[in-house]
This record gives C-alpha cells, structure tokens and sequence, in this order.
C-alpha cells in the first residue's frame, strides 16, 4: 500500500504541535544554576564572552539545541513508525532497543530508529547490535528459516557503506524509502513540516526572550561584579570548586 500526501498532512497536522509545545516546556523549565553547572565556563572565557547577557544567551542556546535534536528526533520516530504502519502494516516493537517491525518481501524487518547518523560511541553502537541479536532470536524461535533483517534507521543524512555485517545502517533517502517504498519520500516529508510554524515560532521566540532577560538578571545579580562585569572567578568556583564537606 502506499502513502498518500494527505496522510502525511494528517498524521503531521496532529502531531507536530507536540514537538512545539515540548519545546516550550523545555524553555520554561530552564534554571540558572542548572544551566550554569552543566556548561564549560573555561570554553565560554575562551570566546571573549563579557557581557551577561551574551553569556546567558550563549548558555541557552546550547542547551536548547541538544534538547531540540532530541525531541524532534521522537517526532520523526513516530512519523516513520506510522509510515511503515500503513505501508507495510508494521509496529512499534515491544522488544528491548527496537522501534519499529515490518514484514516487507519475505523478509522481517527490525528497526532501531535515530534522528542522525552520528548519533552514538561504540559502546552505545554495541548495545544496539546486542539488541539486535536478542530480538533475532525471540522472533526466529517461532519459524526458524525465517530472514531477519536488522536495520539502524536515521531520519536525515547519509551512510556511504551500509551493510555493517550484522545490521544494515539506512540513512535520509535509503530509509524513508525502506519504509515507505517511495524513492523521493524524504522530500515528500519536509513541506508539511511547516504546518503552524509562524505561530509556534512567535509563542515560542516571545517565551526565549522573556527567558533570556530574566536569567540574565539573575546572572547579574549573583556573578557580576558592581561594574556589571563577568565575575570568572566566582562562576569557575560555583561551577567547579570542591563543596566543603
């Protein structure tokens, strides 16, 4: 079965108002303190940062990116899993560290689905191929000859050298394709995607500012000194100096 414009539209239309929303209860959550032990204050002084405000900005933005390419990255998880679910009748896989089944040419297919294609170090590449394995043999204990094909799905980018050995690893076009059967689907995707933007976008921008200004007078007020200068010395030691016991 294929996919049709108005499914995507659909499926788009009622689900993207949660990344947006997710992405303002990110902002709103965001506490000074929490910012300001998470982040580097040497590499922050090595960029010549010397007004509050730049800092902050700086502390914000940084935070947000991190956490915009993981709530995004679901959005796509759930996109792909309902694509493969129309086309191909496929699932959510129930299985430890698999996202998505379906049964496409005789061939059952698990899928461990990311955002990107650099999205983890050996040791988390090595857990998801020990997931691979585990479900390989759940599923074959049913009919032994049956082909299980393993594949680490990323939603955009690219993999030159897709066959790992034990995994494939489909990235942006050869993934959306997997799923959907649809050569040019990774270009169907992106125009939906601005579906509410222009307003989610001003609630969202009206929110960074009023967030940004009020860190930033915090920040004043505890790391500055009475010229409103950058206080290094105090932010390194909140940051960095050893509790007293």
């Amino acid at each position: 079965m294929k996919i049709s414009d108005k499914q995507i539209e659909a499926y788009v239309s009622k689900n993207i108002g949660t990344f947006h929303l997710k992405r303002l209860e990110a902002l709103y959550s965001l506490k000074l303190r929490n910012l300001l032990r998470r982040k580097n204050p040497y590499l922050f002084k090595s960029k010549n940062l010397v007004e509050a405000s730049e800092l902050v900005k700086a502390l914000v933005d940084a935070h947000l990116s991190s956490q915009e390419e993981g709530l995004f990255g679901n959005f796509l998880e759930g996109l792909a899993i309902h694509v493969a679910g129309i086309v191909h009748n496929g699932v959510k896989s129930a299985a430890e560290g698999i996202d998505l089944e379906f049964t496409k040419d005789g061939n059952r297919y698990i899928v461990s689905i990311k955002s990107g294609p650099n999205w983890g170090n050996s040791s988390q590449i090595k857990k998801m191929v020990e997931c691979f394995a585990k479900a390989q043999r759940t599923i074959r204990q049913g009919n032994a000859s049956l082909s299980v094909i393993a594949v680490n799905g990323c939603c955009y980018g690219r993999e030159n050298n897709p066959d790992k050995g034990s995994y494939f690893k489909f990235c942006g076009q050869e993934f959306w394709e997997l799923i959907s059967g649809d050569k040019n689907f990774h270009q169907r995707i992106i125009q939906p995607l601005g579906h509410g933007a222009k307003l989610h976008s001003d609630d969202f921008n009206r929110g960074y500012a009023n967030l940004v200004s009020k860190l930033t007078d915090e920040f004043s007020s505890e790391f500055c000194n009475s010229n409103g200068e950058i206080d290094w010395s105090k932010l390194v030691e909140f940051n960095s100096g050893k509790q007293p016991r």
